[in-house]
């Protein structure tokens, strides 16, 4: 059963973030963003305040007595969905085919390469558009503080097909994952199938003397990126065109959430999603949700 990770005890008391984006890629964008127009900011209409009332709920791991989960029911019950190729504005001005795919995509760990790079293995040229480049030239790169991160080709991710190739316009590894029937989490670098959930870590410590790692799943807002997040172009969070999903994000997002808090807990998080969408007057719905 997969089960989050512990963070490091000699950081118990600082939060670890595993939900999206690497730190580094905040710098990248904040040199993108530098270069865009003025002209180009979105429409600030589409995007919601990122401050407003959220409902959490708290409740023990089912499969870990040290863990408790703290999940953002506005987030989790709102109607969010991605519009990849079909409204999202991208994350950098005049580039909307790319969503948020421009910085590419930093691996968490070896592993996490180690992973993706079997799945590359099966690309062919017919699902990946740049698969000569790749094969040829490599398809990572280091970037200016050491870090290992998938290369960007053409101004985006050296995986993402684009608009009018054949197998589709996209990430090539997620279209790889269909075409063998599996789940997209399952090819893809772990802050690309993350996004936009994010999850952290932190240890408590009770008045009892007692310490317990709270696991919290949110929204991966604009914030979720640093300082860097308040230059990005646009962000689909937070924006009334990307929450007309016909499923609230629990649903659509199950396989996902599954992986980052275990069956037994999603079981749980399922429950309680329930019982706040069967109430008559849900508390503390989501801005960018329809009326």
């Amino acid at each position: 059963m997969p089960k989050t990770k512990k963070a490091k005890p000699g950081k118990a008391t600082k939060k670890r973030d595993t939900g999206a984006a690497a730190p580094q890629d905040i710098k990248h964008v904040e040199k993108v963003e530098m270069r865009t127009p003025a002209t180009a900011e979105p429409d600030p209409s589409d995007e919601t305040e990122l401050d407003f009332a959220r409902a959490w709920v708290e409740f023990p791991d089912p499969a870990d007595d040290e863990q408790v989960f703290r999940c953002d029911l506005t987030w989790l019950t709102s109607r969010w969905t991605c519009i990849f190729g079909s409204g999202c504005q991208g994350i950098q001005a005049g580039r909307a085919d790319d969503g948020c795919c421009t910085l590419g995509a930093h691996f968490s760990d070896e592993d996490d390469e180690k992973r993706v790079a079997g799945h590359v293995a099966r690309l062919t040229p017919e699902l990946w558009q740049f698969h000569d480049v790749g094969t040829e030239t490599g398809w990572t790169q280091t970037d200016e503080d050491g870090e290992r991160q998938t290369r960007r080709w053409q101004g985006s991710c050296i995986f993402q097909n684009r608009p009018g190739f054949p197998a589709g316009a996209g990430c090539s590894l997620h279209i790889l994952a269909l075409r063998e029937g599996r789940e997209p989490l399952e090819t893809k670098p772990d802050v690309c199938w993350q996004l936009p959930v994010r999850r952290t870590y932190e240890w408590i410590d009770r008045p009892d003397d007692t310490r317990v790692l709270q696991v919290s799943i949110g929204e991966y807002d604009r914030r979720g990126w640093g300082p860097g997040g308040h230059d990005l172009h646009w962000w689909c969070t937070s924006a009334t065109s990307a929450h007309g999903g016909g499923e609230p994000v629990y649903v659509s997002y199950r396989p996902e959430l599954i992986e980052l808090m275990g069956k037994e807990a999603y079981d749980t998080l399922t429950g309680l999603c329930e019982q706040r969408l069967a109430s008559l007057l849900p508390m503390a719905p989501h801005p960018a949700d329809p009326a």
